[in-house]
C-alpha cells in the first residue's frame, strides 16, 4: 500500500469541546492501494458528498471529460469514504458537498498531494511514479546545525536574470537548480547559480513558498508573487514547473530541485505559512463551513495575519492537519528544515507535536525548525491557548527556533522606520551594549531567549527593505544621488554604506547562533527602496548575477565569513564574552578568537591583556592556554584572521600586528583575530 499520510492521533485530543466527531485515525485524501484507490474526506456536517472523476485537471481544456460521479458513504468519525477497485493514478477529482438548507458547495481536497493547472482540481498520484532517477539514494546533508548558515531564496528569483546562464526553457523554474556548472551570461569565467551557491560556501538555502499557491496564475509565465497565499498547502506550485497542467510533472521536478542541493551539499529549507490562507473561501471551509477559520466575538474573522483569514490551528483537525503535512514534506521530498511564517499566530501545542513528528522520522531529529514568533496583529484564539509568539517561546521545544529582531533592529536601526539607525549607519552609541548582548545570543538571564541555536540572527530577508537599502536611506537621507547609491555607483557615500553592510555582516557572522542573509546581500541587493515586492514582477526580486561579481569587494568578504564561520563551528554555541572597548567599539571572545568592531570615524586600540585574559577574574589568573602552549617561554599572541577594510577581507600584517601590547581599531572596521603562541623574541 502507498500511503502518503500516517494518521497522528496521539496528543491530538482537544483541549476544549470540539463541535464535530473527530477524525484522527483514517487516512485522509485520496489513496492508491493493491486493491484500487481509496478516497477519504472529512465533512462531519454535509448532508451528502458526491465524488467527481475527471480526465483534466481544468475544465478549460479542450479533452476534458466528466469520467464519473460516486456517492460516498459518511463514518461515525464524520468521514466519507468511496474505495474504487481500480488504480485512478492521474485522474483528477473534485467533491460536491451539500448542506442544510440545500446549499452545495463544490471543493478539491484539502488533503490533496496533486493537483491541475491552478490547483482547482485534486489528482490522485501515486507517489512512487513521481520519484526522480536515483531518488532512493538521496539524502539530507550531514551538515551539523552548528555549521549552518542560511541563504533565503526565491524559487523564481533565483534563476530569472536573464544572465543566470540557465537556458530560458528553465529560467524561473525548479529545473533552475539542477545546472552545476553554469556561469554569468556563459562565460565560463563567473559562477551563478548552483555553481555560485557552492563559491560561496553556504550550507543551507530556505526556499519561499513553494507549494501550491493562489497568487498567480500558473499558465502566465510573467505573473509574479513570493506565495505567501497558500490553495494547495501539500502540492508542489505548478508555475515553478516546465507542465502546470501535468500534476505529476511538478512533483518530480520539485524533487530534482532537491536532489540537486543535496547533491551539492547544501539543505533545502522549505517556508510553510499555516496561519492563513489565500482567501476565506477556501477547501478547509467549503468542506467543514465556520470550523477552520478563527472568528471574533462578534463572527467577523480574524485578522492577526493581515491576510483577514486566520487559520484556527488549536482546533484538532486543523492540528492534525499541519503535523501531518509537514511531516509528509519532510518524509516525501527530503526536506531538511521548515520556517514558518508568522509562527506567533500557531499555538504551541502544534508546534511541538511538528517536531515530535519530525523527530520520529529517520533522521528527523537533524531536521530544522524556526520561525517568527510575532504576528501582523491580534488574533483570536479558543480558550487555554498558548501561541508561540515571545510570550510563548518559552513553552516551545528547545529544538525550534526563532527569528531575532533585536539583532537585527540593534545593528541597522528599527525595520518599519526607514531613517532610524542602529550600531552599523549612525547610532551606535544607544545600541553597543545591545551588540554585545546580541552576539553571545542574548543569553544574559535578562534578555535570555533561549539556547544559542533557537536563535536566528539576520539583518535581512525577503521582507522589508533589503540591508543596502535599508542603509542607503538612513545614512543617506535627502541625498539627490540615492538611486546611484542604491545602485553602488562610486562614491564616498557608497562607500560609507559598503562599509555599514561589512560590519554588519561580520557581527551575524560571527555572533552566536544561526547565520541567515536574504540571497543577493552578500553583494549588496538593491530593490531601489520598495520594502515589500511581493508582487513587484521579477526584475525588483531577481537575483542580478551581474551586480554579484560587479560588488565582488562584498562578495569574497562574505565568502571570507563563511569560510571563517564553517572553520569555527565552534562560535555557534560558545561564549560570547564583551570586555570594555574604547568609544563606541565593542570586542568579544569566544574561545580563541577574538572579534573587535569599530564604527567610530576615528581610530581607536585596545589592550591585548583584555581580550587574553577574557576568561579570567583578573589578569593574574591562569590563563587558558591555546595548544602548543608548553614552556614558560610560549607567549600568546593575537594574529587578525579577518580584515573588514581590506578588499577581499584579507588582513595585512603590516597593518593588523598587535603594538606594545595593543590591538588596533580602525575607523569603520571589523576584525577577527585568533589567539596563538609563539616564542618570545623580545
Amino acid at each position: 500500500m502507498i500511503q502518503a499520510f500516517e494518521p497522528l492521533s496521539e496528543g491530538l485530543e482537544p483541549g476544549v469541546a470540539e463541535p464535530f466527531p473527530l477524525c484522527l485515525e483514517r487516512t485522509l485524501g485520496a489513496e492508491v492501494c493493491e486493491s484500487g484507490t481509496q478516497f477519504a474526506l472529512w465533512a462531519p456536517s454535509a448532508r451528502t458528498v458526491t465524488l467527481r472523476l475527471f480526465t483534466r485537471g481544468s475544465s478549460e481544456q479542450s479533452d476534458d471529460m466528466l469520467i464519473e460521479t460516486v456517492t460516498m458513504a459518511k463514518q461515525s468519525d464524520g468521514a466519507w469514504t468511496a474505495d474504487l477497485p481500480r488504480n485512478l493514478d492521474g485522474v483528477y477529482y473534485d467533491y460536491l458537498l451539500e448542506f442544510d438548507g440545500g446549499v452545495t458547495r463544490r471543493s478539491a481536497d484539502p488533503w490533496a498531494r496533486a493537483a491541475g493547472v491552478n490547483g482547482r482540481r485534486s489528482m490522485v498520484v501515486d507517489l512512487a511514479r513521481t520519484d526522480p532517477e536515483g531518488w532512493d539514494e538521496d539524502e539530507r546533508p550531514r551538515t551539523p546545525t552548528s555549521e549552518t548558515m542560511v541563504w533565503e531564496a526565491h524559487v523564481g528569483s533565483f534563476s530569472n536574470n536573464p544572465h543566470s546562464g540557465v537556458p530560458e526553457e528553465h529560467r524561473g523554474k525548479y529545473l533552475a537548480f539542477t545546472y552545476d556548472d553554469t556561469t554569468l551570461d556563459g562565460d565560463g569565467e563567473h559562477p551563478t547559480c548552483m555553481n555560485y551557491l557552492r563559491d560561496l560556501g553556504v550550507t543551507a538555502v530556505q526556499l519561499l513558498p513553494f507549494y501550491d499557491y493562489g497568487s498567480v496564475d500558473e499558465r502566465d509565465p510573467s505573473q509574479f508573487n513570493w506565495g505567501y497565499d497558500p490553495l494547495n498547502y501539500n502540492v508542489p506550485e505548478g508555475s515553478f514547473s516546465t507542465d502546470p497542467y501535468d500534476g505529476a510533472n511538478r512533483i518530480t521536478e520539485c524533487k530534482r530541485m532537491i536532489q540537486s542541493l543535496h547533491a551539492n551539499g547544501i539543505k533545502v529549507i522549505m517556508d510553510v505559512v499555516y496561519n492563513h490562507m489565500y482567501s476565506a473561501d477556501n477547501w478547509f471551509e467549503r468542506t467543514v463551513p465556520g470550523y477552520y477559520l478563527r472568528r471574533n466575538d462578534d463572527g467577523t474573522l480574524a485578522n492577526g495575519s493581515g491576510c483577514g483569514d486566520d487559520m484556527q490551528t488549536e482546533r484538532a483537525m486543523f492540528r492534525r492537519f499541519i503535523v501531518e503535512s509537514v511531516t509528509y514534506w519532510a518524509r516525501e521530498y527530503h526536506l531538511d528544515g521548515f520556517r514558518f511564517d508568522l509562527m506567533g499566530l500557531i499555538d504551541v501545542q502544534t508546534m511541538n507535536m511538528v517536531r515530535a513528528s519530525l523527530d520520529r522520522l529517520p533522521g528527523g531529529e537533524s531536521i530544522l525548525m524556526y520561525g517568527e514568533p510575532w504576528a501582523a496583529g491580534p488574533t483570536n484564539t479558543l480558550p487555554g491557548t498558548e501561541l508561540a509568539n515571545k510570550e510563548g517561546l518559552r513553552y516551545l521545544n528547545t529544538r525550534i527556533g526563532h527569528f531575532c529582531d533585536r539583532t537585527r533592529d540593534a545593528i541597522k536601526g528599527h525595520v518599519f522606520y526607514m531613517e532610524r539607525k542602529g550600531y552599523v549607519n549612525g547610532d551606535a552609541k544607544a545600541n553597543k551594549p545591545l551588540i554585545e548582548l546580541g552576539a553571545d545570543a542574548w543569553r544574559a538571564p535578562e534578555t535570555n531567549e533561549g539556547e544559542a541555536g533557537q536563535i536566528i540572527q539576520y539583518v535581512s530577508a525577503h521582507d522589508d527593505l533589503t540591508l543596502w537599502d535599508k542603509l542607503t536611506m538612513s545614512m543617506c537621507e535627502g541625498d539627490e544621488r540615492l538611486d546611484a547609491i542604491f545602485d553602488a555607483e562610486p562614491s564616498p557615500q557608497t562607500t560609507a554604506v559598503l562599509e555599514a553592510n561589512k560590519l554588519a555582516a561580520g557581527i551575524i557572522y560571527t555572533a552566536a547562533g544561526i547565520p541567515f542573509m536574504l540571497a543577493g546581500e552578500e553583494f549588496g541587493k538593491t530593490k531601489h527602496g520598495n520594502d515589500n515586492s511581493f508582487d513587484s514582477g521579477k526584475e525588483v526580486n531577481e537575483v542580478d548575477w551581474r551586480r554579484a561579481w560587479r560588488m565582488g569587494e562584498l562578495r569574497d568578504y562574505y565568502r571570507r565569513l563563511i569560510a571563517l564561520r564553517r572553520a569555527n563551528p565552534d562560535w555557534f554555541d560558545a561564549e560570547h564574552i564583551a570586555v570594555d572597548a574604547p568609544g563606541n567599539a565593542v570586542a568579544y571572545r569566544m574561545h580563541d578568537t577574538a572579534v573587535t568592531v569599530n564604527p567610530d570615524a576615528d581610530d581607536h586600540t585596545i589592550a591585548t591583556d583584555k581580550l587574553t585574559h577574557a576568561y579570567a577574574d583578573d589578569a593574574h589568573d591562569e590563563l587558558p592556554m591555546p595548544a602548543g602552549a608548553d614552556d614558560d617561554t610560549a607567549q600568546p599572541r593575537w594574529v587578525c584572521m579577518l580584515d573588514s577594510t581590506m578588499h577581499d577581507g584579507m588582513p595585512d600584517p603590516r597593518r593588523t600586528e598587535s603594538v606594545d601590547g595593543r590591538m588596533p581599531m580602525p575607523a569603520r572596521s571589523l576584525r577577527v583575530w585568533r589567539l596563538e603562541t609563539g616564542r618570545d623574541t623580545r
